[in-house]
């Protein structure tokens, strides 16, 4: 089967000039010239296919690049597929088995998080799989149910919360696209682009965790206040004086 290119973004699902841009970037086979149209074809789609299902994964374009290089060579595409997915995820993925157990909880549990929007899996070969990042989530919300918050009005919340954040994040990509990677002056540059991102994205989640710190210390201490235990509100706030949050982001 024969494609012009709109005719392939349009099967592959992607935007025509998303495809040049993977053209540009050698990730794509140049088309057939017939006079001054570009012919494609099967491989075109199904190499779109392939790096589309590789960034659903959480490969970056230089990673794809280096992976379909490596397929091309047949020479260790397997261990250098191994080594990226390593380098993107992390030291290690765990089922969600594995993870209910290393986090000391039921299994369900981590059901329910999922269902909430807390848990995001990765997959994996196939398999749905979990981070570490996720292993100290599920023990954190361990923590807080210790503490004796009952299950369903926490997930409740955390649903609440996900979809508020949900929006949030789309609003800040939609704000990034306009004036960063469309007019900003790295905007030619997709390596630069995401240099950029990688920088910023540790900035935004401190402000974005010490901001909701910070409202629910001063929430607390309101309702603290109004309800007029001062035994309460000084230990609320030699508690909150003693330290600050903690905020560590690492970018694979």
């Amino acid at each position: 089967m024969e494609f012009r290119v709109e005719e392939l973004a349009a099967a592959a699902g992607v935007r025509v000039d998303t495809l040049r841009f993977y053209q540009a970037r050698g990730l794509l086979p140049q088309p057939e010239r017939r006079g001054r149209i570009a012919i494609y074809g099967e491989p075109h789609l199904a190499r779109l296919q392939q790096i589309r299902e590789l960034q659903r994964e959480g490969f970056s374009l230089s990673q794809i690049r280096r992976l379909l290089a490596g397929e091309a060579s047949s020479r260790g595409g397997d261990a250098l597929f191994a080594a990226l997915r390593q380098e993107s995820i992390g030291a290690r993925t765990l089922s969600r088995a594995e993870l209910a157990a290393e986090a000391g909880v039921p299994e369900a549990l981590i059901r329910g998080a999922e269902a909430a929007g807390l848990l995001q899996p990765l997959r994996v070969g196939g398999e749905e799989r979990f981070g570490e990042s996720d292993l100290e989530m599920a023990r954190a919300g361990l923590r807080i149910l210790e503490a004796g918050l009952p299950l369903d009005e926490l997930l409740a919340q955390a649903v609440r919360h996900a979809r508020n954040v949900e929006q949030v994040c789309d609003a800040a990509i939609e704000l990034f696209d306009r004036h960063v990677r469309k007019r900003g002056p790295a905007a030619d540059d997709p390596e630069a682009i995401s240099a950029i991102f990688r920088e910023l994205l540790p900035q935004v989640t401190r402000i974005v965790a010490l901001h909701f710190q910070r409202t629910l210390v001063q929430r607390a201490l309101q309702r603290v206040e109004e309800k007029q235990d001062t035994a309460a509100l000084a230990q609320a706030l030699a508690a909150t004086e003693a330290g600050e949050l903690e905020v560590e982001v690492s970018w694979r």
